[in-house]
């Protein structure tokens, strides 16, 4: 990798992005609620061609600006309306997400240390996976990672150490459209999770100033001029009935666990610490025992250490609880991770607790997709777990073919951990750490391969074909109990 240029070191990480991420997009129905939703309204977009205001059921959608569903539209426009096309715009997120990754570790640290976060995020499970969906957040959190990191190249810190005042004006506007973007994409979330981080870090430093009222001044022009390009069109569309719902639904969100999305304080921490397996396991190293080194990369760890914590820290406190809503956390995680295992690439010998907890989780996902075919098999051992659910009984009930050679995910799982500890207790680390969060990343997609179409025989396919069979009648299906 040292013999390539960075240039090419760029279109091999894109390429084998392309390679992961893109096959498969569209071999089953859209899953999640948030799935299905943007993409009816993507395709609304093309049918009614109002682009303006979002419709669900031809009706207006007040629960989310339009930046993401514009991207799904644009990709319906060219490969009809499907799975396929709503899942794209996420797949090329991946791409520019792992290259922005690389471009940013390198500038930071140099190019093992790029390669080394670029792997970490690739390789591990719920980062990995939320690039072959169809749900806003990857695009989200990418505005506000680099409207994050535009910000700290314009503060007065010592992670900006040595830039001109012309660096840091074109960085505090770029702040603003990044945060702006985000803004447009989800909504308040993208600023106010910059501004706690700005508020920490302030506090942390005893109260000495981190930005520049001339810089607030452009990241606010930018900032307002995004957003308003549709906002203030809308307002003067439709009046202030988006905005006014729009902001309900964020208090409904924060306040109560909206749509039965609820779960205890410390959800997200295991959501982090399974979800986000392996890179999970050496962020938390990290966190425990900080790798510190000059005072600019002390400072960019601190900034990633706030990013990380604000975030986590702030929806565990929302009552809404849902997976995806600490996916910011990925990058700082990452970020994390990277550090330590740029320690053990130059020779520091791995610790027995990580090599350890690595073991469990890993073990964890092979002991569930070993024996997940053998209980699809024989349902029956199954059937008692649900005699209080109804519903979920007469999903049991449905056709599903299993051959026993799903296991196979299963057996991936253990061959990596195998080869993992192998080379991890010789302190072969320039070869445990490609074999690891490698052999995850095709654990994914040979897991996805094996598994989705089958899960989702189960859980939605029998009334999506239903569905499908009243499409040329005249008749309105509607959803009940579900």
């Amino acid at each position: 990798m040292a013999a390539l240029s960075t240039t090419r070191i760029q279109w091999l990480i894109a390429a084998v992005a392309l390679l992961f991420f893109v096959p498969g997009l569209g071999a089953v129905h859209l899953f999640d609620w948030d799935e299905i939703n943007f993409a009816e309204i993507a395709r609304e977009m093309l049918v009614t061609g109002d682009w303006l205001q979002p419709k669900m059921a031809y009706e207006p959608f007040h629960e989310k600006p339009p930046l993401f569903i514009w991207l799904q539209a644009l990709s319906m426009s060219v490969f009809g309306a499907g799975e396929f096309a709503a899942r794209l715009p996420n797949a090329i997120c991946g791409v520019l997400t792992l290259v922005v990754l690389f471009r940013i570790g390198d500038r930071l640290q140099g190019r093992t240390f790029g390669l080394l976060w670029c792997l970490a995020y690739f390789g591990s499970i719920l980062p990995h996976l939320y690039f072959r969906s169809g749900i806003i957040d990857p695009w989200f959190n990418l505005f506000i990672f680099l409207g994050v990191l535009s910000l700290i190249r314009a503060s007065n810190t010592a992670a900006n150490e040595g830039r001109t005042n012309k660096e840091k004006d074109r960085a505090a506007l770029f702040t603003g459209l990044w945060l702006g973007l985000a803004v447009l994409t989800k909504g308040p979330v993208g600023l106010l999770v910059p501004g706690l981080c700005v508020t920490a870090y302030w506090a942390l430093s005893r109260f000495r100033a981190v930005l520049r009222i001339r810089h607030l001044g452009l990241m606010a022009f930018t900032f307002i001029l995004v957003p308003s390009l549709w906002f203030g069109i809308d307002l003067l569309r439709n009046g202030p009935t988006f905005l006014l719902a729009f902001f309900d639904r964020q208090m409904a969100m924060l306040s109560t666990e909206d749509a039965g999305h609820g779960g205890f304080f410390g959800y997200h921490f295991v959501v982090l610490l399974i979800g986000c397996f392996p890179a999970s396991i050496f962020a938390l190293q990290e966190l425990l025992k900080p790798t510190r080194t000059d005072a600019r990369s002390n400072d960019q760890r601190r900034w990633m250490a706030i990013l990380f914590w604000v975030v986590l820290i702030l929806f565990s406190i929302v009552r809404t609880k849902i997976v995806h809503y600490s996916s910011l956390c990925y990058f700082p995680l990452t970020y994390l991770a990277a550090l330590r295992l740029q320690r053990l690439w130059n020779g520091e010998r791995a610790t027995m607790w990580p090599r350890v907890l690595l073991g469990a989780i890993g073990s964890l996902f092979a002991l569930i997709t070993s024996v997940l075919p053998f209980l699809g098999m024989d349902i029956d051992i199954v059937r008692p777990l649900t005699a209080n659910d109804a519903f979920a009984g007469g999903n049991l009930e449905a056709e599903v073919h299993w051959t026993g050679l799903e296991t196979l995910a299963g057996l991936c799982m253990v061959f990596v951990l195998f080869l993992g500890h192998r080379f991890f207790a010789k302190a072969d680390h320039r070869k445990g750490i490609p074999v690891v969060f490698g052999g995850t990343a095709v654990f994914v997609l040979v897991t996805l391969y094996f598994f989705i179409g089958r899960i989702e025989g189960y859980s939605q396919r029998a009334a999506v074909e239903f569905f499908q069979g009243k499409a040329d009648e005249r008749c309105w299906p509607v959803s009940h109990g579900y």
